[in-house]
């Protein structure tokens, strides 16, 4: 759950990669360091333990272009020396992600004079792409991630030029456009302070970023040309408004996102649901035979739910599986099988992965998703954005509830479509969805009950839940 921010403009880089940096202490992390560019040296500040520890360490550290990370640590301990960024010579990287390969690329280095001074994966990155310098960056981090096996989102400095370089293999990765500036992050909520211009980096692309713009290549230095998304979360949506900490806002903010999912998607009158990006034809949906959805996490939890929906409403045979294993167990999928793929970020690795194994089967595809424009979303042919806004509590709680409303949505758009639901069912569940968000409200509103429960069970060492049907996932 490491973070990376970069920055590349007119301003100084430092608070603004400190400010980033906070944005996503919610991913978890051990470690936190900078790299900054002041006159063609590159200064680094790291250290084990918070950002605050990072902020009282740092030196005057002045310069418009540098990189951060936060680390968790995974190969080596979590100590300053590990966190990064990591430096080679002329060239500083941050960098999510396992280097699967680390051990034959440390042999060979090592084999060519290259020193190592810590335990982690990442500092082959930075030998690599120091070995492959010849005056240009971009060719320099291409020919050193060539030699690399496994997945990385990674951010490059070199005391050469005022630019910053980053690459994505199977590890979130987000540009944004500012004027006069531009940003790179492993998280958009990262961005939002400076920019709500964002472009969605895909496997296997470098982008390069000035103060004048960005460009992005393919791993033959292509140029490749990208779409710019813009965000509709404002800044306001990522941080706390007066709540305590995020948990208890996104928590009420279920009010919101759940009207927001139901948002033009419903008519009382007509009974019908209105879901424009689902564009499965009504033939097709009628020739579903299955219905496989896929998921890690929470999201998993919901789709065990949705199995219910779309067999009790629907009519439609339905498994659920988790993403990792269903890459791995020769699943049984054709034409009239329908593979639904949910993820909140939209970045998930394993559902991701598994969305790409289930088209070589010729499967219909179908993303249930928070984020527009992110990797997975690129991948299905239809999709259902929940817009629940930026989750940045770890335990979710909105995001849920908002792949529930589309869960339920989807099974009565097919079930109307199979002729398996009259006009007034769908009516009556309809109308009752869109009572939802001032039912949450009440419940909501009983704060003083709800705080003297929670409190009366706080100390409980175990809990034992009892349910059937909807409510037995």
């Amino acid at each position: 759950m490491c973070g990376i921010v970069g920055y590349v403009g007119t301003r100084q880089v430092t608070p603004i990669l400190i400010d980033a940096l906070k944005r996503l202490e919610y991913r978890g992390y051990d470690s936190a360091g900078l790299a900054i560019l002041t006159d063609k040296v590159i200064s680094v500040c790291k250290t084990e333990g918070k950002i605050a520890d990072l902020e009282t360490k740092l030196p005057d550290m002045k310069g418009t272009c540098g990189i951060g990370h936060t680390r968790w640590a995974t190969q080596g301990a979590p100590t300053t020396v590990n966190a990064h960024p990591h430096v080679s010579g002329n060239i500083a990287v941050v960098h999510n992600g396992i280097i699967e390969n680390y051990q034959e690329l440390y042999d060979w280095l090592k084999a060519e004079g290259y020193e190592f001074v810590s335990e982690t994966d990442t500092e082959v990155l930075a030998h690599l792409a120091h070995k492959y310098y010849k005056g240009d960056l971009v060719r320099a981090v291409i020919e050193g991630l060539k030699k690399v096996k496994g997945s990385y989102a990674a951010a490059y400095l070199c005391s050469d030029s005022k630019t910053v370089v980053a690459a994505r293999k199977e590890s979130p990765l987000v540009a944004g456009a500012g004027k006069g500036e531009n940003f790179i992050a492993s998280d958009v909520t990262a961005l939002l302070k400076n920019t709500r211009d964002v472009v969605y980096m895909q496997d296997f692309e470098i982008v390069q970023l000035t103060g004048e713009g960005m460009q992005f290549f393919d791993f033959d230095g292509n140029p490749v040309k990208k779409k710019t998304e813009t965000i509709e979360w404002n800044i306001e949506a990522a941080e706390k408004s007066g709540y305590p900490h995020f948990m208890l806002k996104e928590i009420h903010e279920q009010v919101t996102s759940i009207h927001d999912t139901l948002l033009g998607r419903i008519s009382e009158l007509s009974g019908e649901v209105i879901l424009g990006e689902v564009t499965l034809s009504i033939d097709e949906i009628k020739d579903l035979e299955r219905i496989v959805i896929i998921a890690c996490g929470t999201s998993y939890n919901a789709g065990l739910l949705g199995r219910y929906l779309f067999e009790s409403l629907a009519g439609i045979h339905t498994d659920v599986e988790i993403s990792s294993e269903f890459r791995y167990a020769n699943p049984v999928l054709s034409g009239s099988t329908l593979v639904i793929a949910i993820s909140q970020s939209g970045e998930t690795a394993d559902t991701i992965a598994a969305t790409r194994e289930a088209k070589t089967y010729g499967c219909h595809t179908l993303a249930i998703t928070n984020v527009v424009g992110t990797t997975l979303s690129r991948e299905v042919e239809n999709i259902v954005y929940t817009r629940a806004g930026p989750e940045i509590g770890v335990a979710a709680t909105k995001t849920f509830t908002s792949q529930l409303i589309a869960l339920y949505l989807l099974s009565i758009y097919f079930a109307r479509k199979r002729k398996k639901m009259d006009v007034d069912r769908s009516k009556r569940l309809l109308v009752s969805m869109k009572q939802l968000p001032g039912m949450i409200q009440q419940i909501l509103n009983n704060k003083e009950f709800i705080q003297k429960q929670a409190k009366r069970f706080s100390n409980a060492r175990d809990y034992f839940f009892l349910g059937r049907s909807l409510n037995f996932p």
